[in-house]
């Protein structure tokens, strides 16, 4: 009996399970998939870990080590998108929270009232406006303006950057449509009658391709999105 497929399993309990308690008798890739969801709210890392474990555990089986590499890459790369568009959404919204703060902050002053708010994100803006409370306090300049400053800079940024990524959108659109490519071309290689995914899985020949291929659309998807970052940075 080949017990690496169910070591691998119980490889993604462990990893998936809270405290590393894994439970026999629920040994099955519908419960793992349904515990990776709910880790995934509470430690996104931790479910892509999973599910990468799983689409290893995936492609072993149906694959073979080849379909293994491969499903836990592309797994891999998925997860990391997943991850990165939660933490922008994450930094976009304490982004905005941190400019209503300021805006709130910049309207107690004007109206002779201690400030009750101040902004709870972005290093920037805090050092910004300790900076304004240094200078008011030497200088005797009004801080409601320096504030009120502050958050139309930090706006006019944000509209900046708003407008620098729907200008790179297009670039990192035809990153992900030239990614894809490949899935089209094993479709239409099965629907000219050919098994491209026994040729590609279970030849020395096609499991160097599909490596190499799998190397070249990660190291393309990477390299675009480092190009885009530094556009909208």
């Amino acid at each position: 009996m080949n017990w690496g497929p169910l070591l691998l399993v119980a490889g993604a309990l462990v990893v998936v399970l809270p405290n590393g308690r894994v439970r026999l008798p629920r040994l099955s890739f519908v419960a793992i998939v349904r515990r990776i969801a709910v880790t995934a709210g509470r430690s996104p890392r931790q479910a892509v870990a999973g599910g990468v474990t799983v689409a290893v555990v995936t492609g072993l089986l149906a694959g073979g080590p080849a379909g293994a590499v491969m499903a836990g890459a592309y797994a891999a790369l998925a997860g990391r998108a997943l991850i990165r568009r939660a933490r922008r959404r994450r930094e976009a919204a304490e982004r905005a929270a941190a400019l209503d703060a300021l805006a709130a902050l910049a309207a107690d002053l004007r109206a002779g009232l201690p400030p009750a708010s101040s902004p709870g994100s972005g290093d920037r803006l805090r050092r910004l406006t300790g900076s304004v409370w240094r200078l008011a306090e030497r200088t005797g300049a009004p801080a409601a303006d320096l504030v009120e400053r502050i958050e139309a800079d930090a706006r006019a940024a944000d509209r900046a950057g708003a407008s620098a990524k729907a200008q790179a959108a297009g670039a990192h659109a035809t990153a992900m449509l030239l990614a894809c490519l490949p899935v089209a071309g094993l479709g239409l290689g099965a629907a000219m009658g050919a098994d491209p995914l026994r040729v590609l899985l279970h030849t020395p020949l096609g499991a160097a391709c599909g490596l190499v291929a799998v190397g070249l659309q990660a190291g393309g998807l990477l390299w675009s999105e480092r190009l885009v970052g530094g556009v909208t940075r």
